[in-house]
């Protein structure tokens, strides 16, 4: 993992991504402050179930795959996530653990937001913790429903 620290392309960076769309610039500059750009080459691991996780990934370019290992089939990947996706819900809610592997499929550029400085921007401006727990819960939701169709496919239709 490669990290660089420039604050307005981070700044530029998050205000570009869907996810922050329609997101007060206030809050985009507040969340800059928490974040850094940060690489991760193919295979690289980003998290391992169980990880702590300290950090939300804004994807920028690349692929990470969220696997679960299943008994006498190894790793199944649930979801591929790339280019304007959201990684690691993990860091919103204690004991910030991750539910997944996350694997770099290839070269995978992110912004990552660091989730103790946030978690304090968010108690100090419930209005910002609010808006991002909108945002999270969807991106929740729509990671469930991978995670079902997927296990779906794992149960019903075998190997």
């Amino acid at each position: 993992m490669s990290v660089l620290q420039k604050t307005d392309q981070i700044e530029q960076a998050l205000a570009r991504h869907p996810f922050f769309e329609g997101l007060d610039n206030r809050y985009v500059k507040l969340l800059a402050g928490c974040g850094a750009a940060v690489n991760f080459q193919a295979g690289q691991y980003v998290y391992r179930e169980g990880d702590e996780v300290n950090e939300f990934y804004i994807i920028r370019r690349g692929r990470v795959a969220l696997e679960i290992h299943v008994a006498d089939r190894g790793p199944v990947t649930i979801q591929t996530l790339g280019e304007g996706d959201v990684l690691g819900i993990s860091w919103l809610v204690a004991p910030y653990r991750a539910v997944f592997d996350v694997r770099a499929v290839d070269l995978t550029r992110t912004t990552a937001v660091y989730a103790g400085c946030l978690r304090e921007k968010c108690e100090k401006d419930p209005s910002l913790g609010y808006e991002l727990l909108k945002r999270f819960a969807s991106v929740l939701g729509q990671r469930l429903q991978a995670t079902r169709l997927q296990l779906l496919d794992v149960y019903c239709h075998g190997s």
